[in-house]
């Protein structure tokens, strides 16, 4: 799916993150792992990730995420009219993470829905509210997040997943920005028959939970690793060539380039044979691992914070993830700050407790 811009500019007015306050340490893993530390660090890049509390859902992280960006762009929660939350891990299967998030922040004229895209949820939640803003005078602020809770879906005795996968979330505010910036164009793109790479196998309609699949561990996230890294080492240069192409760019005319992060070997790997520099590419999976779709918001977040972005500065961002699915998107950045919450003042919501289903 490719589309241009449409006549009201939208771009992103604000962006924050939330990070959990526990972290685990390559130490902390690799012997349950059946690694070294030194392994996973050589083999992966991920020096640490951060750990969600026993009573932290994604809702949580999200809501704090949310917090700080509409702070970024001094907006009282009472003026987003649309939040959309990009997750693999919602709080429950339904209603909508994105409901738990509107009632924790009190965004309450907000509609509230979730996409799930995996590793590529941020940006395709963000062509969803793109459109809806573009398109319609109400609502005139969104709020774009990325939130995953991965640690409560891994068996730590798979290295495959073990060593990668970890918590966060980061949020984007979209708004009305002048006519010559915001986003200038998106590109998406699935392949459902790859769908079994990566996923969390039971407790939806195709396996519902059950006594096998809690013994078989097919509540937790499984990974096909060859399969993944295959399909980003040839969709990860096609994809950047072609949003270069169609908007008529080289990669000298992009100031920064903001991707997924699963790991930072492999996407210096790819990034290096796309041509991307490393002044133009944004790490992050390094201090924090791979958090799914907070991956680019993150990302974002982390180059407002370090003073790599400035106003006319163009911006790619390349997502890539389960499903599978892909897509880029251009910005033109106009400005806009970036806070990033303390480890552990997310906000909690009181536990819920289950209904008694017997």
């Amino acid at each position: 799916m490719t589309t241009a811009a449409p006549r009201r500019r939208i771009g992103i007015v604000g962006v924050g993150s939330y990070l959990p306050a526990r972290r685990r340490t390559n130490e902390d893993i690799a012997a349950t792992a059946g690694v070294t530390p030194d392994w996973i660090t050589r083999r992966t890049g991920v020096r640490g990730r951060h750990v969600a509390a026993p009573e932290e859902a994604a809702s949580d992280l999200a809501a704090a995420a949310v917090k700080s960006a509409a702070g970024a762009a001094d907006l009282d929660l009472d003026r987003i009219g649309l939040l959309v939350v990009a997750t693999s891990t919602p709080d429950e299967l339904g209603p909508s993470t994105a409901c738990r998030v509107q009632a924790h922040v009190r965004a309450r004229d907000a509609v509230a829905l979730d996409v799930t895209a995996a590793c590529s949820g941020w940006l395709f939640a963000a062509k969803v509210a793109h459109d809806w803003l573009a398109l319609d005078d109400r609502p005139r602020y969104a709020a774009v997040v990325g939130v995953e809770a991965y640690s409560k879906f891994l068996d730590l005795s798979d290295r495959a997943t073990a060593v990668l996968f970890a918590d966060g979330a980061a949020a984007t505010v979209f708004g009305p920005v002048p006519e010559d910036g915001g986003f200038l164009g998106f590109a998406l793109g699935s392949n459902g028959e790859l769908a079994d790479h990566a996923l969390i196998p039971a407790g939806g309609s195709r396996h519902p939970a059950s006594l096998t699949t809690l013994e078989s561990r097919g509540h937790k996230v499984t990974m096909n690793g060859p399969g993944v890294r295959d399909f980003i080492v040839d969709i990860f240069p096609r994809i950047v060539a072609d949003a270069l192409r169609r908007h008529h760019l080289t990669l000298a005319d992009i100031a920064v380039v903001i991707t997924h992060q699963p790991n930072p070997v492999l996407l210096q790997r790819v990034a290096h044979a796309a041509g991307i520099t490393p002044r133009q590419l944004v790490i992050v999976g390094d201090e924090v691992g791979n958090i799914g779709a907070a991956s680019i918001p993150y990302g974002l977040a982390t180059a407002v914070a370090d003073g790599r972005l400035n106003p006319g500065d163009l911006v790619l961002f390349v997502a890539f993830g389960g499903g599978v699915t892909w897509g880029t998107a251009l910005l033109r950045w106009t400005g806009a700050s970036a806070i990033r919450t303390a480890p552990g003042a997310a906000h909690r919501a009181r536990p819920r407790p289950c209904a008694n289903l017997a």
